[in-house]
């Protein structure tokens, strides 16, 4: 790979968010790619992304985890940006999944459009084709995806619960 050329894309946050919500350094390209809905030359890849960019142990098994919530708190937003748009009907992210819906009480709602969603919202264009069908598979890896988008269409409040849940997830102290 050629190191001039190495950018992060979104899929390789989803495949880092998996494999913290997996909680398992022993984890295979494999079926980590099948229940991701993508091949397994884009897990390939993303994995040697991730670790020339620190964000994965030399190995590639073991996410940093430190590393990854500085991304997500302080630089996610800004390479990743997104708009809410239309709405649609999908699955809820952001402050209208678990853990922030618990916290956050509003009217406007934002979800990863999906035809098997069950809420109307704003439409938040998912970081990988697949996440909304993926998520539901997976709890945690919903939790920490929809957290993640809270970053990235939260306001400053929802940005610094966000913050907070990630934290306890990513198991790192204040």
């Amino acid at each position: 790979m050629n190191s001039s050329n190495i950018q992060m894309k979104p899929q390789d946050v989803v495949l880092l968010l998996k494999v913290v919500s997996m909680n398992n350094d022993r984890w295979n390209q494999k079926p980590t790619a099948e229940v991701l809905g993508m091949s397994q030359s884009e897990v390939s890849e993303s994995v040697k992304r991730s670790k020339f960019s620190g964000l994965l142990d030399p190995k590639g098994k073991k996410v940093m985890k430190i590393g990854l919530m500085e991304f997500l708190q302080y630089g996610f937003r800004f390479v990743f940006p997104q708009k809410p748009g239309a709405v649609v009907r999908g699955v809820p992210t952001s402050h209208s999944a678990s853990p922030l819906k618990e916290e956050i009480q509003s009217s406007e709602h934002y979800v990863w459009p999906y035809v098997k969603g069950t809420l109307r919202g704003h439409s938040i264009t998912p970081l990988y084709p697949t996440v909304p069908e993926a998520a539901l598979q997976d709890p945690a890896f919903h939790e920490l995806l929809a957290l993640a988008d809270a970053l990235r269409v939260g306001r400053a409040r929802e940005r610094e619960l966000a913050i907070k849940e990630l934290k306890i997830r990513l198991q790192i102290g204040e």
